[in-house]
């Protein structure tokens, strides 16, 4: 188990876990946690031994947002809301080869959320709260939030949680789409790493294929996604059939 100043990173096999750790207050997101999970996305990006990670949170939520402490250091909210995007962690979870699972329970509040849209699969316990309180706090939310949660709820329902900044349940967030599942809280991490022991029985190249394919895809007209998706279906199949025959 390796400990950073804010996060708890450890591997079983081909699974790692990344555990957000500031739970005194409620895992807010600062810079040494915007830090710290760089390292810990580039960690399991770099490692060939893992193949799904998991994302949570300790303590009783999975993210309350940004630490609001850090703005009277700065001279703007805006400034200091850039500062802790600097590192493009939004972009190595882009571009990350592996699928990410948020096992969410608490709070999933502003950078929370952001965090956990930009995951493959979300799982809900059934105590989750959600929200995007920017506006109302005279904020963007930059960090992604404005494309990310659009893409998966839809605009209508995206700009009722962006612009009225309310909260809502598990089973809302459930019946929205913004998560995939919802359980009881007590069972949340151990459902998490069933779905992380089931990816690991996909074939791997088919598995970083399709991920590619949807998330590339998604930014494309449809005639080049269509493209896209038979080149990189050729592609794994090449490597599975090569992986056969030795």
């Amino acid at each position: 188990m390796t400990s950073f100043d804010t996060i708890i990173y450890d591997k079983r096999d081909a699974i790692a876990h990344i555990r957000l750790d500031r739970p005194h207050v409620l895992n807010a997101f600062n810079v040494a946690m915007r830090d710290d999970l760089f390292q810990a996305i580039q960690a399991v990006q770099d490692d060939p031994e893992v193949r799904v990670v998991i994302i949570s949170g300790e303590g009783t939520s999975f993210c309350a947002g940004a630490d609001l402490t850090e703005f009277g250091t700065a001279p703007s909210p805006t400034i200091a809301r850039d500062v802790r995007w600097q590192r493009d962690v939004w972009g190595l979870f882009l571009g990350l080869s592996k699928p990410a699972i948020a096992a969410i329970h608490g709070y999933c509040i502003g950078s929370g959320l952001e965090i956990a849209m930009l995951c493959d699969f979300r799982i809900a316990s059934d105590d989750a709260r959600f929200s995007m309180p920017e506006v109302a706090l005279g904020m963007v939310p930059a960090a992604g939030g404005t494309q990310t949660l659009p893409r998966t709820v839809g605009v209508p329902s995206a700009l009722d949680l962006l612009l009225t900044a309310r909260q809502v349940g598990a089973s809302e967030a459930l019946a929205l789409g913004l998560v995939g599942r919802v359980v009881p809280a007590g069972s949340l991490l151990q459902e998490a790493h069933t779905m992380a022991e089931g990816l690991l029985q996909v074939d791997q190249d088919a598995l970083q294929a399709v991920k590619e394919s949807v998330m590339r895809g998604a930014e494309m007209g449809l005639e080049d996604a269509l493209e896209l998706e038979s080149r990189l279906a050729i592609s794994a199949m090449g490597y599975s059939r090569g992986s056969n025959s030795d």
